[in-house]
């Protein structure tokens, strides 16, 4: 009797998904949810028609935030407005913090680009922004993601990933307060990503590569320290770099004294071990979990408080799973954006989908609030 083609077995899912929005436009990466559940997703400047960089989802479809003047880049000065964002962050006292790169296309920044804004969301106004000096974000720089413990120093403290790919990587850390920031694992082995003979992304059972103008190829997640999480007391920072399956984390309270020098900083870094899986995003609850994207296999892992990972989310829509986002809800936020698809990696084809996701699945716990 011959198998009928609706016999044959399919892989099966993990987890609960759920669709929130889809993108018709532009990709995005970034997602964060306020404590009233309002949604806000950005979109960076990677060859798309990106008519703002920073939206709030409103009636599941996205619409400029603050408003379309905040978006409009100014090329003669780039402090005036957003230029391409990579991140949006709430914080714990549910203000939203816009992580500007600086950066359309990965170009080396200029100083007023590379910023970070903070809006109140009870009035959409911005009420403070953070310019990065040329030697803290550095002209190959390319911020991506940032995590906050408001309970340090006066005005709390901010922790940045430096994921550049053409120079050196490491974390920046800021007093919210003053504005002061330092760099610190300045080009630390933990911040870098691997080498091609010790590490190759295989996503949808491809190689994960990318050619260079001069006709070389280099494996196509070739950026440093990218993904972060803050533990549920504030003690470690966990990252990890995007060419990478390994996790590091850091003493907060070293990377946030002046007095000591890199190596003793560097002495409190500890190998968190195997992923299971590259990533792209972090995220921390407040029971302990440590959440990763997988965007090698589709899937959301996540670490319990012993080491042990676990497959929370496993579905073929998780078509390279980007940011992740704890809300105050109780779910899990995931942007999918089909990167890996993108014609920088497959000799100048765009091989993505329409639309690009929004996603959630309920962890029953709530995000890291330190306050």
């Amino acid at each position: 009797m011959a198998v009928q083609v609706r016999d044959l077995p399919t892989e099966e899912t993990v987890g609960g998904l759920e669709p929130v929005a889809y993108f018709y436009g532009a990709m995005p990466t970034g997602v964060t949810v306020s404590h009233q559940g309002r949604i806000f997703v950005n979109f960076p400047k990677w060859g798309d028609d990106v008519q703002f960089t920073v939206a709030e989802v409103r009636d599941g479809k996205p619409v400029a935030y603050p408003d379309q003047k905040l978006n409009q880049t100014n090329p003669a000065d780039p402090a005036a407005a957003l230029v391409s964002v990579q991140s949006v962050v709430v914080d714990p006292l549910d203000r939203l913090w816009i992580l500007d790169t600086g950066s359309p296309m990965f170009k080396p920044t200029q100083y007023g680009g590379p910023k970070l804004v903070c809006v109140n969301l009870a009035t959409d106004e911005v009420v403070k922004t953070i310019l990065f000096p040329q030697d803290i974000a550095l002209p190959t720089s390319y911020i991506n993601d940032v995590r906050f413990d408001l309970r340090r120093g006066g005005g709390g403290f901010a922790f940045i990933t430096d994921s550049s790919m053409q120079g050196p990587n490491g974390i920046i850390v800021l007093d919210l307060e003053s504005g002061e920031c330092w760099r610190r694992l300045h080009d630390h082995p933990t911040t870098k990503p691997e080498s091609m003979s010790n590490f190759m992304p295989l996503v949808e059972g491809r190689p994960f590569l990318q050619q260079q103008p001069d006709g070389s190829v280099k494996q196509g997640s070739a950026m440093g320290s990218d993904g972060i999480a803050i533990s549920a007391d504030g003690s470690r920072l966990y990252y990890c770099p995007l060419g990478s399956r390994k996790l590091y984390s850091v003493s907060t309270d070293a990377l946030i004294n002046r007095t000591m020098t890199e190596p003793e900083v560097a002495a409190t870094v500890t190998d968190e071990g195997d992923r299971g899986g590259a990533s792209d995003g972090l995220e921390s609850d407040a029971s302990g979990y440590i959440y990763s994207t997988n965007y090698e296999d589709n899937a959301i892992l996540r670490r319990r408080a012993g080491g042990q990972w676990e497959t929370l989310v496993h579905d073929p829509r998780l078509l390279w799973p980007d940011t992740l986002s704890v809300a105050t809800d109780g779910y899990l936020y995931v942007t999918a954006n089909q990167l890996h698809r993108q014609p920088r990696y497959h000799q100048g084809k765009d091989l993505r989908h329409k639309p690009y996701a929004l996603f959630r699945v309920y962890i029953g716990n709530p995000p890291v609030l330190l306050k």
